[in-house]
């Protein structure tokens, strides 16, 4: 399918689409963000904005319409593919996981995959796509409460198992730094320092907070190997084809292989999961929350504390440690 050429705020006023003042302003802005990304289909989405446009959607809907559209195209089109035609129910629930594996809400991912369904049911209604993706209801992975940390005898099978230069590289720097995913897969060369064996992280990939993040020398070593392999002409650390970077779905896929090559796919880890081992086992190696927190770049220390829980054994020591002291009689206090 083809692509028409970026929409301008003043073409966009010229065409007349848009019945009414009070809601000229809010397309405008949408089809403004709109004329400045690069999608698949992007010609059949703008007409579908005009089409809820003109049934006279309230502002806050186009708007979620469409974010949550745009998150699902850009992610179709990282994933190698330019045309809905090929769309599978593969393709939907990858897109789920992934808004999942990002720390959203169940009720959060549920409203936003309701947008694209109701996208991908317009052009299937227009007969652009067929409908074979929509035929049975998709069923959301219900995430724990809190991310679960991979067992460290879980850790070492796992990171026994990868032999390929560039995923070790990636798997272990996000076992060893925390970054999220989505951070780690849009690292230039420019966002890293071998010299001071940090990563710098100018805009989070959920809140927009930067923060530098430092790595071990496991992920050093594995970093350095991958940097004499890589084809220096690539802009991203890890790249997938052409300028693109490696897809969220292509690491993704690579973490189930090595995960099932360790024996370990009844465990149910994600690529999160190193996320949250690496917050637990600098908290039981004692690491304070105020300084996890800007590792994590959390904003809020609360979610840290949730985040990133101690492990029994933690709990264990600190207990007795404080025991000790009780039955030394050094703990003064009235408890009246």
């Amino acid at each position: 399918m083809t692509e028409t050429q970026p929409t301008t705020h003043e073409q966009v006023k010229s065409k007349g689409a848009v019945p009414g003042g009070a809601h000229r302003a809010p397309m405008d802005h949408v089809l403004g963000r709109l004329s400045r990304l690069e999608l698949p289909v992007k010609e059949q989405f703008e007409n579908y904005l005009r089409h809820k446009s003109r049934l006279n959607h309230k502002r806050s809907t186009l708007e979620s319409s469409f974010t949550s559209t745009m998150l699902f195209l850009d992610f179709y089109g990282k994933s190698g593919k330019s045309d809905l035609q090929d769309l599978v129910r593969a393709d939907l629930e990858a897109f789920i996981e992934h808004e999942q594996d990002r720390g959203l809400k169940i009720s959060t991912v549920k409203t936003r995959m309701a947008f694209v369904v109701a996208f991908l049911h317009f052009l299937i209604e227009q007969d652009l796509i067929p409908g074979t993706a929509l035929k049975k209801t998709i069923r959301f992975k219900l995430p724990d409460t809190l991310p679960r940390a991979i067992a460290p005898k879980d850790v070492r099978k796992f990171l026994s198992v990868i032999h390929h230069t560039r995923d070790r590289a990636l798997f272990l720097l996000l076992l060893r730094t925390g970054i999220r995913i989505g951070e780690a897969l849009g690292l230039t060369l420019n966002d890293l320092d071998l010299r001071e064996r940090a990563v710098h992280l100018f805009v989070g990939e959920k809140n927009s907070m930067g923060r530098v993040v430092y790595f071990s020398d496991d992920a050093f070593f594995a970093l350095k190997r991958w940097l004499k392999r890589r084809d220096p002409e690539k802009q991203f650390l890890f790249y997938g084809q052409g300028e693109m970077p490696l897809s969220y779905s292509a690491a993704a896929s690579r973490f189930k292989k090595y995960l099932k090559r360790a024996k370990l796919t009844e465990k149910g880890y994600t690529v999160h999961c190193l996320r949250h081992t690496m917050a637990s086992e600098l908290l039981n190696g004692g690491m304070h929350l105020e300084c996890l927190q800007k590792l994590l770049g959390h904003q809020d220390i609360e979610m840290t504390g949730r985040y990133a829980r101690l492990t029994d054994k933690t709990r264990r020591e600190e207990y007795f440690r404080a025991m000790a002291k009780i039955e030394k009689g050094e703990i003064d206090g009235d408890y009246r």
